[in-house]
């Protein structure tokens, strides 16, 4: 399984990239392969002129294309996710969560900004056609203390819960999904078929 990782908080050090990390590393275990963008890897030209033939959108096309699943995850910022990653989102195609299962995260000061996931997020999730959308998570900053040194980041006990059952709920819907027939294999059972009028 290829879960395609993005972080939408444009700071090198954020709450939603510690649930992002959490997520890889419970991922990994599973023995999922996880690849990881944030939108500061992006070259800010690219987003802002809308480059869609910029070689990072390109890859990162390519590796959703190839992804089972994505795990997406923002601060929130005037209750809505990141501008960042929506300049990221509009690269996309309309149909580029096609065939995907996608778990929403978000991260903010207070719980008046709980719904962002809901209102903001999932509506642009859905307009890219996600196959099914887990419900989201969202974590306030309180719940998530930064490691100080080499010291992993932590979680609070129930956060770290929610994440852990949402994760296996991540994992049980990519290995249930229905994988995408090839066109040229339908076209040669269509031809093959033996047909009775």
């Amino acid at each position: 399984m290829l879960v395609v990782s993005i972080g939408g908080s444009p700071s090198q050090r954020s709450r939603s990239g510690v649930l992002l990390d959490h997520s890889q590393r419970w991922l990994r275990e599973q023995g999922v392969e996880v690849v990881s963008y944030q939108v500061r890897d992006f070259p800010a030209e690219d987003l802002l002129h809308a480059r869609f033939d910029s070689p990072k959108v390109i890859d990162l096309l390519q590796q959703i294309e190839n992804a089972d699943g994505l795990l997406i995850a923002t601060p929130v910022y005037k209750a809505s996710f990141s501008g960042a990653l929506k300049t990221v989102l509009d690269l996309l195609p309309e149909r580029a969560l096609d065939h995907k299962v996608v778990l929403p995260m978000a991260t903010g000061g207070s719980i008046a900004h709980m719904l962002a996931v809901d209102y903001a997020l999932k509506p642009v999730l859905s307009a890219l056609k996600a196959q099914e959308m887990l419900h989201g998570i969202f974590a306030v900053d309180s719940q998530i203390a930064y490691g100080e040194g080499s010291a992993q980041a932590q979680l609070a006990p129930e956060l770290e819960q929610r994440l852990s059952e949402s994760l296996e709920l991540f994992l049980i819907a990519m290995a249930r999904r229905p994988k995408p027939i090839d066109p040229n294999l339908l076209n040669e059972r269509l031809l093959s078929a033996r047909w009775s009028i």
